[in-house]
């Protein structure tokens, strides 16, 4: 079985029993010191005529790029939530996680008939849903929301390294490389980081 088929393998049982809108929800960013944790949603109606989707962590940087624009032609729908690191401090991050997924639900505008999640219970949504550990490796529908999810939480840290290059976001993407715990000591926490966050509260106490 080639990888393209091994992924799409639950999806084409699912759509056997009779689902034909399957919604893969999958996050970026939960491990980070800084910036938002990112979700995409991407809702399949057929399987992606596209080879190489899988796992975003698997992946190149220029082949997850080229990946992306295709997903975005190809699915029926996709969606992008976000939770700001002020609500990743108010809510914590796992709810801030489900409230980033929800988001990125609504924004797809297309009501699904199942959500694959990945690794993730999202009670509430009145579909559907299953959580499937691993499923960014093991759905095609989820993996096609890592990617999405992916490309677009390193596209936002980016623009946080332009607008204050301090940190390095742009090479550590805000998690806690021993240059960016550098710079904390040094500088202090920006308004991007997670205050809740042990390295950052660290970070607070001394400033």
């Amino acid at each position: 079985m080639t990888r393209d088929r091994e992924l799409a393998a639950h999806e084409l049982e699912l759509r056997r029993s009779g689902f034909t809108a399957i919604a893969g929800i999958d996050e970026a960013g939960r491990g980070p010191l800084a910036g938002p944790v990112v979700a995409a949603c991407t809702v399949l109606t057929a399987l992606l005529p596209i080879s190489g989707i899988d796992d975003s962590k698997r992946l190149s940087p220029k082949r997850r790029a080229e990946l992306a624009i295709e997903i975005r032609s190809h699915a029926a729908a996709c969606g992008l939530g976000l939770a700001s690191p002020a609500e990743i401090d108010e809510l914590n991050i796992y709810r801030a996680t489900q409230l980033a997924m929800r988001r990125a639900l609504a924004a797809a505008q297309l009501r699904p008939d199942i959500v694959l999640v990945d690794a993730m219970p999202l009670p509430g949504l009145g579909l559907p849903i299953e959580s499937i550990v691993g499923g960014d490796a093991r759905c095609t529908a989820i993996a096609a929301a890592s990617i999405l999810a992916k490309e677009h939480r390193d596209a936002l840290l980016c623009e946080l390294d332009a607008a204050d290059p301090r940190y390095g976001f742009a090479r550590h993407k805000g998690y806690g490389t021993p240059e960016h715990l550098d710079a904390l000591r040094r500088y202090g926490p920006s308004p991007y980081h997670r205050r809740s966050f042990a390295p950052v509260a660290a970070a607070l106490e001394r400033a």
